[in-house]
């Protein structure tokens, strides 16, 4: 019982997370594993979990979709990142426990400095370049896998390479940013499912939570200043990644 209140716990703050400024994973993942759950199906629960939040979002933002980006459709980005879904999601499930379990705080302190510094290194090579469209689609596959294998602040990752190539103003991406991550996690979600990878006791109460959470989140978005959020993510994402090396040793 203890367990799955702290899943349920977990799964609201995840939600909000996810809501207010992203990185809901640095919270669902350990909760699953302290829970008992190995890491690599920890991994894949987590995504079921706050699966339903992002799909959510992307409905939300259905209105603002552009036809694609820097000449590339929309259908060829959404075909690209399906398809990196699907290989980034085989890959974690082929990943041995062990060496997932040694990996996972490099992957969580990527996620982290993403979420730290990925707006602004984005804005700095805007200023400096663009890429063409012949790097924007292996790119974009690259991108589909790492949200399919793990995913942390992905969706940050893509607004930052979408930039390079069309220079815009990256709150005109959001609505193609959730999409693309739906749709990696789409991938990832029915591929976990098929190979019984998801341990759905957890996963259920979590999923619940993550609702509630991400409802919640969203109210308190409106009021809260949009600093204080993101330094409080900040600070809980760093402790979280802090805390996984030190496990590590």
């Amino acid at each position: 019982m203890d367990s799955l209140l702290t899943l349920f716990a977990a799964g609201l703050a995840a939600g909000a997370m996810n809501a207010l400024a992203g990185g809901g994973s640095f919270v669902s993942l350990p909760a699953l594993i302290a829970a008992g759950v190995p890491p690599v199906q920890a991994n894949a629960s987590s995504t079921v979990a706050l699966f339903p939040g992002g799909l959510a979002s992307a409905w939300a933002y259905r209105d603002g979709l552009s036809p694609g980006a820097g000449g590339v459709s929309l259908k060829v980005l959404l075909a690209v990142t399906v398809l990196g879904g699907v290989s980034g999601a085989l890959l974690l499930l082929h990943t041995p426990s062990a060496a997932f379990r040694e990996a996972l705080p490099w992957l969580m302190l990527v996620a982290f400095l993403t979420l730290a510094f990925g707006r602004t290194v984005g804005a700095k090579l805007r200023a400096r370049g663009h890429i063409g469209k012949s790097v924007m689609l292996p790119v974009q596959f690259a991108l589909g896998v790492y949200g399919g294998y793990f995913g942390g602040a992905v969706g940050i990752m893509m607004i930052a390479v979408w930039g390079l190539l069309e220079g815009v103003d990256p709150k005109q991406l959001n609505a193609r940013r959730t999409l693309m991550v739906s749709a990696a996690n789409l991938m990832a979600v029915a591929t976990f499912i098929a190979a019984h990878a998801v341990y759905w006791e957890q996963t259920a109460v979590m999923l619940v939570a993550s609702i509630g959470g991400g409802y919640a989140g969203a109210q308190l978005g409106r009021r809260t200043p949009a600093r204080v959020i993101r330094i409080g993510t900040l600070l809980l994402t760093a402790a979280i990644t802090t805390w996984f090396f030190v496990r590590a040793q």
